[in-house]
């Protein structure tokens, strides 16, 4: 059976439910699977429970779940991007998992790995570890963190090939890999899906852990926060 849908609204249709636990690749705006987070927006789905680095930014990626009211959870390291999310999180209407960013990339890793948590001392004696079993090793106190293992799992990549396997573009290579591997059903997004197959030493995620791929949507990428400085009149000339 083939592993190629259509569209982004027709491969992500029947995955998801109210309630459901989504885990979403990307870091900032850079990698986001932006035609899935829209055919995600689009199911009308709700409760639904967010796993990824950070929420985007105001109206753009996660960020439109949030405009849409469809995110009741958000296990995220970093959220100051989005003035919604923190209107959200005070009102009461917003429940946060804050996880140190290292602690979250591993809790992926390691539900991917069929690892159910592990102990780190990152976060010891923080709000991080309030309500967390303690165990000392070798004198030093660490705190358990369980792996998470995502009901969806939507992933952005570069290039694909017909049996999913990945490849990711500079940053884009960031929580993507491990996001692919941390649930039950992970669909992917590609800029190409090649012809052919991929060569087997340039692969990053293996296609066993995706089981749907569409082809993303040519788009410009968004940045965001642009900095820049004045071109001097030695540079313009």
């Amino acid at each position: 059976m083939s592993k190629q849908w259509a569209s982004a609204a027709e491969a992500i249709h029947g995955t998801v439910h109210d309630g459901s636990v989504i885990a979403v690749g990307g870091f900032g705006l850079s990698g986001n699977p932006t035609d899935l987070i829209e055919a995600l927006r689009d199911t009308g789905a709700r409760d639904l429970t967010i796993v990824s680095n950070n929420m985007g930014v105001d109206g753009k990626g996660l960020g439109i779940l949030l405009e849409n009211k469809q995110v009741a959870k958000v296990i995220a390291s970093y959220v100051g991007e989005n003035k919604l999310f923190a209107e959200q999180y005070l009102n009461g209407t917003l429940e946060v998992e804050f996880a140190p960013q290292g602690t979250l990339a591993e809790r992926l890793r390691a539900g991917g790995a069929g690892i159910a948590g592990f102990y780190t001392k990152t976060g010891v004696g923080t709000p991080v570890a309030e309500g967390k079993p303690l165990e000392v090793f070798d004198g030093e106190t660490y705190v358990l963190e369980r792996g998470i293992l995502a009901d969806l799992a939507l992933v952005h990549a570069w290039r694909a090939d017909a049996e999913g396997n990945l490849i990711y573009r500079h940053t884009a290579r960031n929580f993507n890999p491990l996001v692919a591997t941390a649930s039950h059903l992970t669909i992917a997004e590609a800029e190409e899906v090649v012809d052919g197959w991929l060569d087997p030493n340039t692969i990053v995620t293996p296609g066993i852990y995706v089981q749907r791929l569409v082809t993303a949507t040519p788009r410009e990428k968004d940045i965001e926060q642009r900095t820049t400085r004045p071109r001097t009149a030695a540079a313009i000339a």
